[in-house]
């Protein structure tokens, strides 16, 4: 049996040892497919794998963003038949990610979400005892804070986010609209870009740009995961939107702002309105194996609550169970456990669509148009709206 993974060498060298303690336990050999730290290498070297129809490899690790494509084209093996325990993983990600076409494509081996950090000591320093639920709030947080800041540090700014023409930008304008109330689609297979929800989020996303600015002017430029991170990570913003992993990096010991940090879930525009969208990799069995029984022995094996502890504290890997985050040992490792957990819970899936990264791409295009200032918000959609309904055309979907 196979399985195929990419990863850092640590990461890849966790796996080797589990792998070889369920050959231990179960008296049947594993090899690990390696791949690299690539996302894009990646996902190539699964599709090649998949439309050649190979056996190998029986098991992988792909992009939630993936699974859409994948499960279209007829390539993954449903787990239903396999009794697995579906109910102690995050709901909100079996039912919308993992599921496609009332069929179970996939299981949750580590799971993303995007959130805000914030300054606690800033915010503390001027009156404020809890961080921005709405981003009513975050906008008048920052008005009154970076000015001060701003004047012992000039390239102080308010909230740093991912706005550069890519997939980031995507994943953060999936959020600010679902927490306006709107989204992308309905289903999978009716937009709803081209929606007034949306376009006020939209505009306020501008507006941080251009009116009485609280975020950097080259956010639609240069602003990606590390840009956003280094920028907060170096003193010079008071929020940060950004993926989990920033949080080990900004309280490491030599961290500048080390214990300075808080975590919580991103504002919306009414309180209770917070929504995360939803990254991470997931396992799924390729159709092809022919080793089918032994896969879902390996699936249900690494998806355990006890591998998935050893993912958390060996890798820092947030579990794709949520009924292991209230472990007492590992909220001891990892107190945000206990802050990701409701992050995850809000967590919003890209679409899960064959033709998702088609539709990034022109989401991608028009949003960071109004960014740049050059078209208005509602042009930007109404335009997104319909070239996403030629695609839609294009793909034979009526």
């Amino acid at each position: 049996m196979t399985f195929m993974v990419g990863g850092a060498p640590n990461e890849l060298a966790f796996f080797e040892k589990i792998l070889a303690s369920y050959t231990v336990d179960t008296g049947v050999p594993v090899t690990l497919i390696r791949q690299s730290t690539d996302s894009a290498q990646r996902k190539q070297g699964i599709l090649l794998s998949l439309r050649g129809q190979q056996t190998n490899p029986d098991v992988m690790l792909v992009d939630v963003g993936w699974i859409g494509q994948i499960a279209a084209s007829g390539w993954l093996e449903p787990l239903e038949k396999y009794d697995i325990d579906k109910n102690v993983f995050f709901q909100s990600v079996i039912e919308l990610a993992d599921t496609y076409e009332n069929k179970l494509i996939g299981l949750p081996l580590y799971i993303d979400g995007g959130l805000l950090y914030y300054r606690k000591d800033l915010l503390a320093e001027n009156g404020f005892s809890a961080p921005p639920s709405t981003w009513a709030e975050l906008r008048d947080m920052s008005e009154r804070i970076v000015p001060r800041q701003k004047a012992q540090n000039p390239n102080f700014w308010g909230y740093v986010w991912q706005g550069a023409q890519y997939e980031g930008l995507t994943c953060n304008s999936l959020e600010f609209f679902t927490s306006a109330g709107g989204g992308f689609f309905v289903g999978t297979a009716t937009p709803v870009i081209d929606q007034q929800a949306n376009v006020t989020a939209l505009q306020f996303m501008r507006d941080l740009l251009h009116k009485q600015p609280i975020s950097p002017p080259n956010t639609f430029t240069d602003m990606k995961e590390e840009e956003v991170r280094l920028f907060f990570h170096n003193s010079n913003a008071l929020f940060e939107r950004n993926w989990p992993y920033a949080w080990g990096l900004h309280n490491a010991d030599d961290s500048p702002i080390k214990g300075q940090v808080g975590m919580a879930p991103l504002p919306g525009f009414k309180k209770g309105q917070s929504a995360s969208t939803l990254g991470g990799w997931h396992i799924v069995m390729s159709k092809y194996s022919d080793m089918k029984s032994e896969s879902a022995s390996l699936i249900k094996y690494l998806t355990s609550a006890r591998v998935q502890k050893q993912l958390s504290l060996k890798l820092g890997w947030n579990p794709g169970r949520s009924d292991i985050y209230d472990d007492a040992e590992l909220l001891k490792a990892n107190p945000a456990l206990q802050n990701l957990k409701q992050v995850f819970k809000n967590a919003v899936p890209r679409p899960v669509i064959p033709y998702y990264s088609s539709v990034s791409q022109i989401l991608q295009k028009h949003i960071n148009a109004t960014l740049a200032d050059r078209v208005p918000a509602e042009q930007a959609l109404k335009q997104a709206q319909i070239e996403v309904l030629e695609l839609i055309k294009d793909y034979g979907i009526k």
